[in-house]
């Protein structure tokens, strides 16, 4: 569910039915517009397949004053129909500085110390709303190929920004892909930390396509992302690391797949990884 409309992506019905086929409970709602926006038909609709919902996203360039009232549209709009449906999250993520369908690069790759701290500046400012007006919990998302995505400009970010207003969202995949440890990261930084994504990545895949050049989409392509069982994040670490804290937020589980080469490919990969967990003690 990278897109409201893609045909690379798996259509939002057959979503949901597979996600609680694969035996999950909760699902995020992707981008606004993808899953229906009328709090009755989707209320419906998650009945039909006994999910709740633990967030939606929303993916824009948080540093660019310019785009603050689309953005604050577009929040809103996310906000009003997760408060509908008792969703406890919002997921904020800055822009991807190429563009996610054509691999064209949409601006510099790093900000400077104005424009960094314009981003915090957007991300506050629209999860402050989110907050106070629909009692929504706004967290923020570092990920790949954005101007959040190392360690040391994560670090920035929790150095700077109010992490009572837009606390981490934490993916351990994303994490790896950007060269961080994921267990290690989060044992130093889990109190900032409200909410996870799992996934894991291939680690001769990322290093193939570092040496080849080729951007964070066409790396997906090559499906660097794989299942928990046989990826290199340490999810036994993880696990451990997540009892030791007693953390109480969510745990996504997932696996970047854009676009599938068929649609037949995610189900029985979630239903193998769910499966992995439990028998893992997650649960």
């Amino acid at each position: 569910m990278e897109f409201p409309e893609d045909d690379g992506q798996v259509p939002w019905k057959r979503c949901l039915r597979e996600i609680a086929e694969a035996g999950y409970e909760w699902t995020e709602l992707g981008p606004y517009g993808y899953i229906p926006s009328d709090p009755d038909a989707l209320r419906e609709v998650l009945a039909e397949q006994g999910l709740r919902v633990c967030s939606a996203f929303v993916m824009r360039p948080f540093e660019d004053p310019g785009s603050w009232e689309a953005i604050e549209e577009e929040v809103r709009r996310a906000a009003e129909l997760l408060a509908a449906v008792e969703a406890p999250h919002l997921v904020l993520i800055d822009d991807t500085y190429f563009d996610r369908q054509n691999g064209e690069q949409l601006s510099p790759a790093d900000l400077d110390e104005a424009d960094f701290a314009r981003l915090i500046e957007g991300v506050e400012r629209m999860s402050a709303i989110v907050r106070d007006e629909f009692g929504v919990q706004a967290v923020f998302h570092p990920h790949a190929e954005t101007h959040v995505r190392s360690e040391a400009q994560i670090e920035e970010y929790l150095r700077l920004a109010d992490l009572d207003v837009a606390p981490l969202a934490f993916d351990t995949g994303h994490h790896a892909y950007c060269g961080g440890d994921p267990v290690a990261f989060f044992r130093k930084h889990h109190q900032h930390i409200r909410y996870l994504h799992l996934k894991s990545i291939d680690g001769a895949i990322l290093e193939k396509a570092r040496a080849d050049g080729v951007d964070f989409m066409e790396t997906v392509l090559r499906k660097v992302f794989v299942e928990p069982a046989v990826g290199t994040v340490d999810f036994e670490g993880c696990r451990e690391a997540l009892e030791e804290v007693d953390f109480q937020g969510f745990a996504v589980v997932e696996q970047d797949m854009y676009p599938v080469a068929s649609l037949d490919d995610p189900l029985p990969i979630a239903a193998r990884t769910r499966e992995w967990l439990r028998e893992q003690g997650w649960g």
